[in-house]
């Protein structure tokens, strides 16, 4: 069996497409053009090229991007002044900072201070309380993108077992929480696997739709993988001059039916389910 690469790039730009779409017809209504700000705090170079394909998307959507740079020093107090400035900018409808912290500050407070109609990575206590009771205001924007993948690809979510190995508030709980709940690319049995799990490549195993969020790469070996399991990789690991994702992709891609790649996989829908929430928060705005 060689598996089908299952391209994310494409369904992101198809869903990209549609965003653009709905957001011109949103600013012909209303005059309002969709905003979303940034918030850079020192000079890691991996967060640098995140932020600015997220501008880039912005741009092509016809969204305002902007960003807000701030030197590696700014105090914890500090940024919480930048964060209150822009929870208190009518036109800013998103915001976003970007994570890594640098060292000396503390990110969960930073979090919490966004204003959750602003919060359009999903990461607020009040935002992640809507999603865990079944009526979300924003969709954590990684595990929403890995949802439109099965959707887009059909794959038969309800009951399915999928297995999350990885249990970040990222990636696994909130994905595990989505695919819980009722409705298209849901109602699955979920098992979350991390770093205590008991046999863990024997619980992979049960897997029909087998998702990757742990970190480590090349994790995901083809003797975890049942045969014409759907695996989705959500990893991103910088291995000498090779990006590789948290699945051993050669190997179980001959033991899978389809599978994301890295990159070209997960990554780029993440960022368009950003352009998808920061609409949305234009949207309650308005």
């Amino acid at each position: 069996m060689t598996a089908k690469i299952i391209d994310g790039r494409l369904i992101a730009e198809t869903l990209r497409a549609e965003i653009a779409r709905e957001a011109t017809d949103f600013r012909n209504q209303t005059g309002i053009v969709p905003h979303l700000t940034a918030v850079l705090v020192g000079d890691d170079p991996a967060s640098a090229v995140y932020v600015k394909n997220k501008h880039l998307a912005c741009e092509k959507a016809g969204f305002k991007s902007t960003l807000v740079r701030l030197p590696a020093e700014t105090t914890q107090q500090e940024l919480l002044h930048v964060v209150e400035r822009l929870n208190a900018d009518p036109t800013v409808h998103g915001i976003l900072v970007q994570l890594p912290l640098p060292k000396g500050l503390a990110a969960q407070p930073i979090l919490d201070a966004v204003s959750p109609l602003k919060d359009v990575d999903c990461f607020h206590p009040e935002n992640v309380g809507l999603l865990s009771q079944g009526r979300p205001r924003f969709l954590p924007c990684t595990p929403s993108g890995v949802q439109q993948i099965l959707i887009h690809e059909q794959v038969t979510v309800p009951g399915a077992h999928v297995v999350i190995v990885g249990r970040s508030d990222i990636v696994g709980r909130p994905l595990a929480l989505m695919l819980l709940q009722k409705g298209q690319a849901a109602d699955a049995t979920v098992t979350v696997c991390h770093s205590r799990t008991k046999d863990l490549a024997a619980v992979a195993r049960t897997a029909d739709i087998l998702v990757a969020a742990i970190g480590q790469p090349e994790f995901i070996t083809a003797d975890m993988v049942k045969p014409g399991a759907v695996v989705i990789d959500v990893g991103i690991n910088r291995v000498g001059e090779r990006l590789v994702g948290d699945v051993a992709f050669a190997a179980v891609s001959e033991v899978a039916s389809a599978i994301t790649p890295v990159p070209r996989g997960v990554g780029p829908m993440t960022i368009t389910m950003l352009l998808a929430n920061t609409l949305k928060a234009a949207k309650l705005a308005s």
